[in-house]
C-alpha cells in the first residue's frame, strides 16, 4: 500500500479540511470550504496542491476551491451536481478517483442523506465522508430520506473494521452526549466518550476515528440493535429496527 500522511486541517469553528500528501512535495485536500488556512498549511509545509476532491455541495466544504484553483492550478473532483461550479470530472458510485502525482487511487461511493448527491472516496483503509457519517453520530437529514440515509450508512459500516473515517466536522463531544441518552448501558460507548471528553479538554481532536469502533458506539450505525430501537419506541412506539428507528432518534438529535 502507498505510504500517505493525512493532516487536518481546522477551518471556521469546527470544520476539518483533510491534507492528503505523498510522494515529496504533491498533496491533495478534502472539502476547502476556506481557502485560508489551506493556503497556510501549503506555505507552511512546502507541499503543491494537485487534486482537490469534494464531497457534497454546502459552502462550508466547497467555499475555498475556486481561490485554491487559481492559486495552484489543482484539479477538481467530486459528485455530480450542478451546484458544484468547477469540476474537472464529477464521479458516480463504482467509479474511481485517480491521483497519479500521490500514486493513489480512491473507490467513489454515493451516499444521499444529509444532501441528495453526496458521496465519500473510499481506499488505503481510509474514507473520507464529509458529513454522512460522524464520529458517534450522522449528518443532520436536509435533503434525503431516512431511508436514504439508512442506505448510505449500511453501505460504510460494511467497509473493513480498521477503517479510519475522516469525516467533516469536530462533533464528537456533542454526538457522544447524544449517544449516552440512546444507550446509557453501552460500555464501550461510555468509554469513547470519556476518552473524547479527555482528548478536547487538551484541545486534542477527535479524529479519525476507527469503523469498528463506530460499529460499536454510533446508534446511527446500531439502528436494528434492540438497545437503540428500544429508546426509539419510548419517543416513537411506531419505530421500527432500520429506518424508522434512524428516523426517530435523528429527529431526537436534531432538538437535543
Amino acid at each position: 500500500m502507498p505510504e500517505f500522511t493525512v493532516t487536518a486541517i481546522p477551518a471556521f469553528t469546527d470544520n476539518y479540511i483533510w491534507l492528503i500528501s505523498s510522494r515529496g512535495n504533491h498533496c491533495a485536500v478534502v472539502d476547502p470550504g476556506d481557502a485560508g488556512p489551506v493556503q497556510k498549511a501549503l506555505a507552511q509545509s512546502g507541499m503543491k496542491l494537485d487534486y482537490i476532491l469534494l464531497t457534497h455541495h454546502h459552502a462550508d466544504h466547497i467555499g475555498g476551491t475556486a481561490e485554491l484553483v487559481r492559486a495552484s492550478g489543482a484539479k477538481v473532483f467530486g459528485p455530480h451536481d450542478p451546484r458544484i461550479p468547477g469540476q474537472d470530472r464529477s464521479y458516480r458510485e463504482g467509479e474511481t478517483v485517480d491521483l497519479p502525482r500521490l500514486n493513489l487511487r480512491f473507490d467513489v461511493i454515493e451516499i444521499p442523506g444529509h444532501t441528495s448527491s453526496h458521496i465519500a472516496f473510499y481506499g488505503h483503509t481510509s474514507l473520507f465522508c464529509g458529513d454522512t457519517l460522524f464520529s458517534v453520530g450522522c449528518g443532520r437529514l436536509f435533503e434525503g430520506t431516512p431511508a436514504q440515509m439508512q442506505v448510505s450508512l449500511d453501505k460504510l459500516a460494511a467497509l473493513p473494521p480498521a477503517t479510519r473515517v475522516f469525516c467533516g466536522h469536530e462533533y464528537t463531544l456533542s454526538n457522544c452526549d447524544f449517544a449516552l441518552q440512546v444507550e446509557p448501558a453501552n460500555k464501550k460507548l461510555a468509554l469513547r466518550a470519556s476518552q473524547v471528553e479527555a482528548a478536547r479538554a487538551t484541545g486534542r481532536i477527535t479524529l479519525p476515528s476507527e469503523l469498528g469502533e463506530e460499529i460499536a458506539v454510533n446508534p446511527f450505525l446500531r439502528t436494528r440493535q434492540p438497545a437503540v430501537v428500544a429508546a426509539a419506541k419510548r419517543r416513537n412506539p411506531a419505530a421500527e429496527p432500520g429506518e424508522s428507528t434512524l428516523a426517530t432518534i435523528r429527529a431526537w438529535k436534531d432538538s437535543f
